[in-house]
């Protein structure tokens, strides 16, 4: 395919992406991977934890950082997959009713690998960080 090169990609570009988390975006996600924990879908027993609601799964905010990913180059002739995501914390429980933003900046270059590594933050809407990670993604051909 050719055509650019992560040289071309500048350090510092930014993306958001912004969701209110659905009750029915969790039962979804849920129902899709088998995961049915309590934690998410069920709300009495929630109300016994200090949790006190049920809440999103952790996978379901990083699916949506990797929504964030998808913006962040959309217009670069070169394809890049994901190829991971480091040092990915929880910090605070995601309630359904949540509106989240995923602010996803790239924060540095790997020429010879062809890589971008992006600092990504997840916060609701009362600012509170709630999720935190490095992300890589790769240049394909």
């Amino acid at each position: 395919m050719g055509g650019k090169s992560v040289k071309d990609i500048a350090v510092g570009l930014t993306t958001r992406f912004s969701k209110t988390v659905s009750e029915s975006d969790v039962y979804q996600f849920a129902g899709i991977t088998g995961d049915l924990d309590p934690n998410h879908v069920d709300e009495e027993y929630c109300r016994g934890t200090s949790l006190g609601h049920r809440v999103a799964h952790g996978a379901l905010i990083v699916g949506y950082m990797s929504a964030a990913s998808t913006r962040i180059l959309e217009d670069f002739e070169r394809p890049m997959v994901s190829v991971g995501y480091d040092r990915i914390r929880f910090l605070k429980p995601v309630y359904f009713g949540d509106t989240i933003t995923v602010h996803y900046v790239i924060s540095s270059l790997d020429a010879s690998r062809e890589r971008i590594v992006s600092k990504v933050e997840v916060k609701n809407q009362r600012d509170e960080l709630v999720c935190v990670a490095d992300h890589i993604m790769q240049l394909v051909d």
